[in-house]
């Protein structure tokens, strides 16, 4: 595997086998990779002769006391990672590198509506900043697919519509959530989880799981079964962000005519906020 900091190198690097007719997948990180983004990589393989992944930190997409700087970097594992699973090239640029006139004076790739709803309410800009260097990469890296994990939901439909909207050539893959062996989601941010904590963290993909099986035996009141799903997150010492049943197509609130459904949520516990989602078929 190549690892290249500039973008002049990575295309450059592309350029014979994109010549030479070869598919080329993108899998975007933000580094600190776990079986979850390893995963990404593996079905890049299936889907492409040519893997790149990219780790950048990406500071448009942190608000202003979010954990930017704490993030953490682990480039030397990951590039371990990242070899062992066959990927191609890692790029991993510095911010002069995305950013040469700084962040202020970045142009910014936007998706309204979509972006500032759930998750996009709770972090203003934060989708605003993924779609920006989202775009950069693509148009960087002139990818056939790119892959994200369906973990950040409302990530991926973010991408979709914006992929959409600007007729980008590019297909979209989505990937299965990885869990560990308790159904906790992965994420780089459960390492600030205190032992204590991460005993309880998998309460919520388990209060995911009920609301999703009482969907599917008929009940209908969604106002009530999110209400109550907030409620046992609370009292295993969760705080409250969101959870919400939405209609899966465009995150709306579902209706007992839905058949389609998303059950999104995110909550606070200790240092971490983490996010979970089951799909719902009535």
């Amino acid at each position: 595997m190549q690892t290249l900091n500039r973008i002049a190198d990575l295309r450059e690097a592309l350029r014979q086998p994109r010549r030479d007719g070869k598919r080329i997948a993108l899998v975007p990180t933000m580094g600190n990779l776990h079986r979850g983004h390893l995963e990404l990589v593996r079905e890049a393989r299936r889907h492409a002769d040519i893997v790149v992944a990219t780790i950048f930190v990406n500071p448009l997409q942190f608000g202003a006391n979010e954990d930017l700087d704490s993030y953490p970097r682990t480039l030397a594992d990951d590039q371990a990672g990242l070899e062992a699973e066959g990927c191609d090239f890692l790029f991993a640029p510095s911010e002069a590198e995305m950013y040469p006139n700084g962040r202020e004076n970045q142009t910014i790739v936007e998706v309204p509506g979509l972006s500032d709803m759930h998750c996009g309410a709770t972090r203003p800009g934060h989708f605003r900043g993924v779609t920006t260097v989202v775009s950069k990469l693509f148009g960087i890296v002139q990818p056939d697919c790119a892959f994200f994990g369906t973990k950040d939901y409302q990530q991926l439909l973010v991408i979709r519509r914006m992929v959409a909207d600007l007729c980008l050539p590019i297909a979209i893959h989505g990937v299965a959530i990885v869990r560990d062996e308790h159904g906790l989601a992965l994420s780089s941010r459960n390492g600030y989880l205190t032992p204590e904590e991460l005993a309880v963290a998998p309460t919520l993909s388990r209060v995911l799981r009920d609301t999703a099986a009482a969907i599917e035996a008929g009940e209908t009141d969604y106002d009530r079964l999110a209400e109550d799903a907030q409620q046992q997150l609370e009292a295993a010492g969760f705080r409250r962000d969101f959870v919400r049943i939405l209609r899966r197509s465009n995150l709306e609130p579902a209706t007992g005519q839905d058949r389609e459904l998303v059950i999104l949520s995110a909550g606070y516990l200790g240092a971490a906020r983490l996010i979970d989602n089951i799909e719902v078929n009535r």
